[in-house]
C-alpha cells in the first residue's frame, strides 16, 4: 500500500470516513480476538452506534495493513508467488470496502466464515486484485 496512507492526518480522516460509511453491526469484545473471518467482518463493519467503534476502526485498519505488509514482505523477500496484485493507488479504506462486500456475498458460507481472518481477507483481496 502507498506510504502516504500511513500519515496520522490521513488515518484520522480515514477513521471519520469509515465511521460515516460503515454499515451498523454488532461488535463485542470477543470479536477482537480475531479467531475467525466472521470476527474480522464484525470489527470492520462496526457502525457509529457500536460502543467500540473507534477501536473497531483502528483494529480493522491495522489488521488489513499488517496482512498486506506481511504478504508483500514474504512474497518479495522469499520470491514466493504473490496472491494479491493490487494497484499502486490501492488504499486501506478500499481494501476494507472490498472485504466487507466479499463478506456480505459469502456470509452464508460457514466454512469460509470460520476460517482464520487472514485467510478470508486474502481471499477477498485476491479476488478483487488477481495476479495474472
Amino acid at each position: 500500500m502507498s506510504p502516504t496512507i500511513r500519515s496520522s492526518a490521513l488515518a484520522t480522516a480515514l477513521i471519520a470516513v469509515m465511521s460515516l460509511s460503515a454499515p451498523a453491526s454488532a461488535v463485542d469484545d470477543s470479536n477482537f480476538n480475531y479467531e475467525t473471518t466472521k470476527d474480522l467482518l464484525a470489527v470492520c463493519a462496526a457502525g457509529m452506534d457500536a460502543q467500540a467503534q473507534v477501536a473497531a476502526a483502528f483494529g480493522c485498519r491495522a489488521f488489513i495493513e499488517a496482512t498486506v505488509q506481511y504478504h508483500d514482505a514474504i512474497s518479495d523477500r522469499k520470491k514466493l508467488k504473490r496472491l494479491i496484485c493490487y494497484p499502486k493507488d490501492a488504499t486501506i479504506a478500499g481494501a476494507r470496502d472490498i472485504f466487507l462486500a466479499w463478506g456480505k456475498k459469502n456470509a452464508d458460507n460457514a466454512k469460509q466464515m470460520n476460517e482464520l481472518p487472514v485467510v478470508g481477507l486474502v481471499r477477498a483481496l485476491a479476488q478483487a486484485y488477481p495476479c495474472r
